[in-house]
């Protein structure tokens, strides 16, 4: 009976009933599992010869259900937590759970299609749970079900399954060992020696120490060349003396209250925890792997789209990956982004999220990032139930379905197969991965604290733990791979080198190269002038880059309204060389530095249209949506481009990356804009740790252009204002002498399209980068009267600091109105309405610095003036009239008068008639009676 075609059909209908019923009810309950794949079903319901068979295929399921569970809740039943403290929804992972009882356990299975274990092609229900457990449940874990594509998680798993039986050989095991022994001498060096340092130390994080040496071991094996490394403050001493060669005496010397900038550099240096190091490590391959630990401010993660965006321009340098009109090729074969993160920062920064936004996007990926959470269960006195509302800290990677790795901080050797399996999984995806390593802090937040005033039960804990060191160390002299004697030496020279250095300390002079590679011939900036730069250019280059800044394929279809009032205008006001508007002389600045053979990166939310819709850098087929960048295509040998960077709604992470960019290469001109000039402040935290003092802390020089669109014209609080006054009182600016070239940011405020020109080709052509606000127009976008020529961009034309008055007799005034930016043209418009032709209007088109001698020479002309006036649109307790005054009264002998509107708790008022009275106000003062 049971060989018949009907029963068999029958029999097999009830077992798929069953089976289904077994692995729906198992789906919707607490584990949570996805459905198997189709092919597997199908493989357990073919029709066999017998009885047995079909009990077999049934068990095949029910095996398969069992390695599900374990791959994606084992994490939950992991020996990840060195302190055992962690309270996680452990799962029941039992046999009966699964259809599978004790009886099974001899019983032998396939294991092709559902397990890896050591290249077996069978297993018995015995050595298949050892196997789950070793490989999911002990001091490696690892989260895969967040991973979108099922290949790649299949993938993840059987390098893990398999990484279980990846041997260590003794010499490295040795190795290691001798490593977290120095890292452990090197801390309580620095306790005795400097008692009174915030050091920041790696206590009971020391793996991170095995991780570090296996990374750059394993990336000079993957022939990488370059390392970029973002890193917050813990560990980082020890990190940068033990694999990055930082000098120990110039450590010292540091602690000791001296310089750790290079004699001669200009420079303020920056604290001990700080401190960074750009060095070859020679593995004996073909080419050293080049390691760049990122400088970093004490606000947590802000590093993080600052490395990424470094990553990425030393791409573009090495020409590692595709940079083509908006696509990237496969990137970070040369290039490899790490990442290091503390627990309760990784979780609760919202720069963390923002930088994961990234990480796939065109223009932005780096070929994926390696991070590793030092995880320490605490944020300063935070416990980790109380600073996030997830249940590891790494869930923020699961936005972008990032696998995790879980390692307890207590297993040196199972960092290092983590680090191997985050390179491996990196290599062949390029996306991020995560390594949380779960450690916890001997001390306080710093040395000086005592924790056990808020977390007494951790650290009674603590406080009875033999070290990470000496735990690994006692492992492997047990097992005899090593005498003691042999560690306990090791350790004990380490600690006498240290000593020597220490001596040595006071006489150690830092050798902090910031001027070298391809920054060699650049300098920094003078101190005692304002320097003028020919940034001007043959007209006829500017015709052939203005004709190419609008030429399309006759394939392509322009949109019908762009082609009248874009292109055939553009054309127009070329051949007549007169009317050239904003985004023609920025199309000609950028064309013809593509030209002269820089690249050019333009960033920030909507710039290919442009905010305005008045730039069409990019153009869009009406057809296919195909875009098309005119400039990527000025000639046939063309080998710098630009870089249209539509970016995601993001300000601060945006900023940092660009802002990463602009440190790698001076020969990059890096532009970001802001979508209006208020929402700059969403990325406040860049500018002020970054962008402001970055080459005073750190000898950083960046050449990044902030644009931002500002002016008053009705629109209300939140779309008036960038905060000119925030980005003047950051500068270095000197209230009662002369500045230079040198002051810490240059911030303009230009009235002419030629001028933006000038400035544009200026920031990448002078001898030295400093990075340049622009406070930018949108109003003079498309007056009439804000147009230039093109011979105001020509041969022998510069950036005018200062722009005089060249439609007023010289002789008849007596007032002079000094101001800023677009407001010039309110000014002028009244002026010529009123008839007071007694009154003349001097621009200052740079703020900072302030071009004093310029000023000067303006009021030598007017020698019967008796009335100076600062007119400004914003109100009296914003814009550039706080800067201004102490700088006329103290460096000119002119008391201005202010003319602007009153202050205010917003940059605007939002109620249009009051807006029209202010208008009214500051032109009446500004032209009293």
């Amino acid at each position: 009976m049971w060989r018949t075609a009907s029963t068999l059909r029958g029999l097999c209908e009830v077992v798929r009933n069953v089976v289904l019923r077994r692995l729906y009810h198992a789906r919707s309950g607490c584990f949570g599992y996805r459905p198997i794949p189709q092919e597997t079903l199908e493989s357990a319901f073919i029709v066999g010869s017998n009885k047995e068979a079909i009990e077999n295929r049934i068990k095949n399921a029910d095996i398969l259900r069992l390695v599900t569970a374990y791959r994606e809740q084992g994490h939950k039943n992991a020996d990840i937590d060195p302190l055992n403290s962690f309270e996680r929804d452990a799962k029941d992972l039992s046999l009966h759970r699964f259809g599978l009882d004790i009886v099974d356990l001899n019983k032998r299975f396939k294991l092709s299609g559902l397990l890896h274990c050591n290249g077996q092609e069978k297993a018995s229900l015995k050595d298949i749970l050892e196997h789950l457990e070793k490989v999911y449940c002990a001091q490696l874990s690892v989260e895969v079900q967040q991973i979108l594509e099922e290949s790649e998680k299949l993938w993840l798993a059987a390098l893990i399954e398999e990484s279980v039986y990846w041997p260590l050989e003794a010499d490295r095991q040795i190795h290691l060992a001798k490593l977290l022994l120095r890292s452990q001498a090197f801390d309580n060096f620095l306790g005795k020696k400097f008692p009174t340092v915030k050091r920041y130390g790696a206590e009971g994080a020391e793996s991170m120490m095995a991780f570090f040496d296996e990374l750059f071991l394993q990336s000079s094996y993957c022939e990488i060349q370059e390392l970029v490394l973002g890193m917050p403050h813990r560990g980082r001493l020890n990190l940068l003396t033990s694999l990055l060669k930082f000098p120990a005496a110039q450590m010292f010397s540091k602690m000791k209250g001296k310089s750790e900038l290079p004699p001669g550099a200009e420079g303020i240096g920056d604290v001990l925890s700080h401190l960074t190091s750009s060095v070859n490590l020679d593995f004996g391959h073909k080419l050293p792997l080049h390691v760049t630990m990122l400088p970093n401010p004490s606000h947590l993660e802000a590093v993080n789209p600052v490395s990424a965006g470094k990553a990425r321009g030393r791409q573009l340098t090495l020409k590692d990956g595709c940079y083509g009109d908006s696509r990237d090729g496969l990137m970070g074969d040369k290039v490899l982004s790490v990442m290091v993160h503390g627990d309760a920062s990784f979780s609760a920064q919202g720069i963390v999220a923002e930088t994961f936004c990234l990480a796939n996007l065109p223009h932005f990926s780096v070929g994926g990032t390696i991070h590793l959470i030092v995880n320490n269960q605490l944020g300063f006195t935070t416990p980790g139930e109380r600073g996030r509302s997830s249940m590891y800290s790494s869930d923020i990677g699961k936005m972008i379905g990032c696998p995790v790795l879980h390692v307890n901080g207590d297993s040196p050797e199972e960092l290092v197969r983590a680090c191997r399996l985050a390179l491996e999984y990196r290599m062949k995806y390029r996306k991020d991965i995560i390594v949380d390593m779960i450690c916890y802090r001997r001390w306080g937040h710093n040395e000086i604290d005592d924790p056990s005033f808020t977390q007494p039960t951790m650290y009674q804990k603590i406080e009875n733990r033999v070290s990470v060191p000496d735990i690994y160390a006692n492992s492997l002299v047990t097992r005899g791979v090593v005498t003691q004697d042999e560690l306990l030496k090791d350790a004990a020279d380490y600690t006498v080198f240290l000593n020597e250095e220490l001596k040595m300390s006071d006489s150690a002079d830092p050798h902090t190269s910031h001027l070298d590679a391809h920054w060699k011939g650049l300098v920094q900036a003078s101190e005692d002038k304002i320097t003028i730069w020919d940034t001007g250019l043959p007209v006829e280059t500017l015709l052939f880059v203005g004709g190419k800044s609008v030429e399309t394929p006759d394939s392509f279809h322009i949109h019908p309204h762009l082609k009248k009032t874009h292109v055939e205008t553009r054309i127009k006001k070329l051949e007549n060389g007169t009317g050239i508007d904003w985004a023609t002389a920025e199309a000609l600045a950028i064309g013809s530095l593509l030209y002269q053979g820089y690249q050019v990166r333009f960033s920030g939310q909507d710039v290919g249209r442009g905010t305005f819709s008045h730039r069409h850098t990019m153009l869009v087929d009406q057809s296919t949506d195909e875009m098309f960048v005119p400039l990527n295509n000025i000639s046939e040998q063309q080998n710098a481009f630009l870089e249209v960077v539509n970016s995601p709604l993001s300000e601060e992470a945006c900023l940092g990356f660009e802002y990463g960019m602009s440190i790698e290469n001076p020969n990059h001109l890096i532009i970001w804009e802001a979508q209006f000039g208020d929402f700059f402040n969403g990325a406040q935290v860049i500018i002020d740790t970054f962008i402001s003092g970055g080459e005073a802390k750190w000898l950083l020089q960046s050449g990044l252009v902030m644009l931002l669109p500002h002016g008053y014209d009705g629109a209300g609080p939140e779309h008036s204002s960038c905060r000119l006054e925030r980005f003047l009182q950051l500068t270095d600016s000197k209230e009662d002498a002369a500045d230079g070239d040198s002051v810490n940011m240059h911030v303009v405020n230009p009235t002419t399209p030629a001028q933006y020109f000038h400035l544009l080709r200026q920031q990448i052509l002078r001898n030295f980068r400093k990075p340049l606000v622009v406070v930018g127009p949108k109003l003079l976008l498309r007056l009439p009267s804000a147009v230039s020529s093109l011979q105001e961009m020509g041969p022998k034309t510069h950036f005018k600091p200062v722009l005089g008055d060249n439609f007023v007799n010289t002789a008849s005034v007596s007032r002079v109105i000094f101001c800023s930016g677009k407001h010039y043209y309110a000014l002028a418009k009244h002026r010529e309405a009123s008839n007071s032709i007694d009154t003349a209007i001097v621009r200052l088109e740079s703020l900072c610095p302030f071009p004093f001698e310029f000023i000067r020479e303006e009021v030598k002309k007017f020698s019967r003036a008796k009335e100076f006036i600062w007119s400004q649109e914003e109100h009296r307790n914003m814009g550039a009239w706080s800067f201004v005054s102490p700088r006329f009264e103290n460096l000119l002998g002119i008391k201005l008068k202010y003319a602007g509107r009153k202050v205010l708790a917003a940059p605007a008022v939002g109620i249009g008639k009051i807006h029209q009275q202010e208008v009214v106000e500051i032109l009446d003062d500004s032209f009293p009676k």
